[in-house]
């Protein structure tokens, strides 16, 4: 069974073919992330309008590339939220028009539920029950996936998510967008433990807060620039991805043990980070770990195409009447 994926929620515009949701025949991705660079982060007119310009092209290069026509697809699948809304209303209603003319079946899908199922293109043996950590531009979920269409949020963010805080300390610290990549590049030659940074404290234990630990590096560095003192970006980079690593696998470990979960995974833009891999394994034992192949971290349509797979098995199909969502919980009903 072939899916066809399409993915526009922020600055990728995406789109995939996946067979029975684990085997990738094509997958296109065109970024804008060199674009957005020029302002320091993701512009949302100047997102939609590159969506716009690009998703006919990125859409017939995935078909041509699959060897495979409209009616060789047994649906076609597009992410309606969350994202930014302008964005979303590209991809959607491009899927729209494509499932309007060949009769194919309508699939939305969840923005993060699509990073969960990017886990099962890299394992193909990986079966529900397990714990997933969600980390990612704009959300920060530790998630319990005990079935391939039902989620239960054990923790999140309340405020900045990982991605979010990354990008934000990055443009501070003049290292560029995106956030994580380039602070990740920075702490290689950088000393974690020369700055003091805060560990915020949440009221549920699996929350996380990283509004004030960014706050507290902008301010280190402002108060250098103040007294004519020298920051060490890269010892300042290094600190700062210590601790949001060090949070998010205390946060991840802590409710697979409390909540009793063999398998742990993680997912999303910030699962790539090498530090972060390298502490959950450390702090999980001997429970089984899942990461997705770097390449299927950020933003792509394989994961939509996936996901979209067990949605339609479980006859989630949506008319043309689909609109897009700019906020909406991984557990909605």
């Amino acid at each position: 069974m072939y899916i066809l994926g399409i993915e526009s929620s922020c600055d990728e515009t995406a789109a995939s073919i996946v067979q029975d949701g684990r085997k990738i025949i094509s997958n296109v991705v065109y970024s804008q992330a060199e674009e957005h660079g020029l302002y320091g982060g993701v512009v949302p007119e100047i997102a939609s309008r590159r969506h716009i310009d690009a998703i006919s092209e990125v859409v017939q290069k995935t078909l041509d590339e699959a060897g495979l026509g409209v009616n060789d697809l047994e649906a076609v699948a597009c992410t309606f939220g969350p994202g930014l809304i302008g964005a979303l209303l590209v991809g959607i209603n491009y899927a729209k028009g494509l499932s309007f003319a060949s009769g194919k079946p309508l699939v939305p899908v969840h923005h993060l539920r699509g990073h969960i199922a990017a886990l099962y293109l890299t394992y193909p043996q990986l079966k529900p029950p397990f714990l997933c950590l969600v980390a990612s531009g704009g959300h920060s979920h530790i998630v319990a996936v005990d079935d391939y269409t039902h989620f239960r949020v054990i923790g999140q963010t309340i405020d900045d998510a990982a991605g979010e805080a990354f990008d934000k300390v990055s443009r501070t610290l003049g290292l560029g967008y995106p956030g994580g990549p380039a602070i990740a590049k920075a702490a290689l030659t950088g000393d974690k433990d020369k700055y003091k940074l805060p560990t915020p404290h949440t009221e549920n234990r699996y929350d996380v807060s990283f509004s004030g630990l960014k706050t507290a590096v902008i301010n280190i560095h402002n108060t250098n620039n103040m007294k004519g003192e020298e920051t060490d970006i890269n010892s300042l980079a290094a600190a700062f991805q210590e601790k949001i690593a060090d949070i998010l696998s205390d946060n991840l470990a802590a409710a697979a043990q409390n909540f009793g979960y063999d398998k742990v995974a993680t997912a999303g833009g910030v699962s790539a980070n090498t530090r972060l891999r390298q502490l959950i394994e450390q702090k999980i034992g001997d429970r089984q770990f899942f990461a997705p192949q770097m390449r299927l971290c950020g933003d792509n349509g394989a994961m939509i195409a996936a996901r979209g797979y067990y949605e339609y098995l479980a006859g989630n199909t949506a008319g043309l009447d689909l609109n897009g969502v700019a906020s909406l919980p991984i557990d909605f009903k």
